[in-house]
């Protein structure tokens, strides 16, 4: 199989966690949101702090921080999940940025319209 020079099959297999948006709609709802100043580089959960939030919660909750899915990654992987977009309390509207950012540039439409969709929401709000 040919593919576009920007896509690799592992880029093939990230998708939009549908999961992570309705959670996110439901957070910045309850306005569990973060207007933080900054690069989300600042902000962006570490390994440590993902390693303690796993010790105490499934990964299909460390998921719904998350607008990616790696098919190809394990089911129980932190590689599983890409593009996050907050800090396990509240979402980010750097984060979201970022991934909305990061989605276009690499060709992930459908997550750069979810994110694109989320900050709307997030703005409207405020």
């Amino acid at each position: 199989m040919d593919l576009p020079s920007n896509l690799t099959p592992t880029a093939m297999s990230v998708k939009l966690n549908p999961q992570a948006v309705s959670y996110a709609k439901r957070l910045i709802q309850e306005g569990k949101v973060l207007h933080d100043e900054g690069h989300w580089g600042e902000h962006n959960p570490d390994s440590k702090a993902e390693n303690a939030y796993l010790e105490k919660h499934e990964y299909g909750e460390y998921g719904n921080w998350h607008l990616g899915l790696d098919a190809e990654a394990g089911e129980d992987t932190k590689g599983r999940y890409k593009f996050p977009i907050g800090d396990f309390q509240k979402i980010h509207r750097d984060g979201l940025i970022a991934a909305k950012e990061r989605a276009a540039q690499q060709g992930y439409h459908d997550i750069e319209q979810a994110a694109d969709k989320l900050l709307q929401l997030v703005d409207n709000k405020q």
